[in-house]
């Protein structure tokens, strides 16, 4: 069996409403024929792994809707969680005229996009590597009227950091899984998620964190916060190198499902 019976329900709610604008699973009316081939072949997509959203180009993501393709990651639930705990730290700071976020490693850009749509005011720059992911999150920000700053910028590249400004929260999903741990990975991920922003180098997975941080030690103002997605295989090495550093405040935060998933920690001004 591919997908349980709820997955399942789940998936097909998606199609009616996305792919067919179908809310009221109560009618009793028979499909068109041209609904009926093109559920034909969403059926034929899903049985070969395709995940839902990338089939119909769109993923929901706290309340919006997000265009997603090959070149960006499908958003995640955790993800949503990671948002709500940074819109909670931003009501915490109302008293700041301006508050300046960066989101890295930004792929359909969900996170700025709803930060920008939940809380106005805020300045939010956004960056990746690759220009196609850009276009996509471009895309995204025009889609849900929500004015972003993109830029392609390689975050591991150090001699570019002086083309940033100073935030008052850095936010990032970096890529953290292990090249050797590829043939673990389920299908459905393997095949049509982009590589670009899963795997990292054997030798050192833990590198965009590192890199980060060391950044954030740089660039965020006096009691600034970093914000990091983790998984709960590395959130403790990524708790080390955050502690490792020049930070105060450090929290570790599960998420719904009782994994460790999220960090924050605060900038510690000497």
């Amino acid at each position: 069996m591919i997908y349980e019976e709820r997955e399942a329900e789940s998936i097909a709610r998606i199609v009616f409403e996305d792919a067919f604008q179908i809310h009221n699973f109560h009618r009793q009316d028979d499909l068109s024929s041209e609904y009926l081939t093109r559920l034909g072949e969403i059926e034929k997509r899903l049985l070969s792994h395709e995940p839902v959203q990338y089939i119909l180009g769109l993923a929901d993501f706290y309340g919006l809707k997000f265009k997603v393709n090959k070149h960006v990651l499908i958003p995640r639930q955790e993800t949503e969680e990671l948002v709500l705990w940074i819109l909670e730290e931003g009501n915490k700071r109302v008293q700041k005229t301006e508050i300046k976020v960066l989101d890295i490693g930004t792929g359909s850009g969900c996170i700025p996009i709803t930060l920008k749509k939940k809380m106005p005011n805020w300045k939010i720059d956004a960056l990746d590597v690759s220009e196609q992911t850009l276009i996509i999150a471009r895309e995204n920000a025009e889609r849900n009227n929500a004015e972003i700053n993109f830029f392609q910028l390689d975050i591991l590249n150090e001699t570019l950091w002086n083309d940033l400004d100073e935030y008052d929260i850095i936010v990032s999903n970096p890529p953290y899984i292990p090249e050797s741990e590829e043939k673990l990975m389920h299908k459905n991920v393997l095949e049509f998620e982009p590589d670009l922003a899963l795997f990292v180098a054997d030798g050192n997975p833990l590198i965009f964190y590192e890199k980060i941080a060391q950044f954030a030690v740089e660039k965020l103002k006096h009691c600034g916060k970093l914000f990091f997605e983790t998984n709960e295989f590395n959130a403790n090495q990524v708790l080390q190198i955050v502690d490792n550093m020049n930070f105060a405040e450090i929290i570790l935060k599960k998420d719904l499902n009782d994994k460790n998933r999220m960090i924050s920690a605060e900038i510690r001004i000497i």
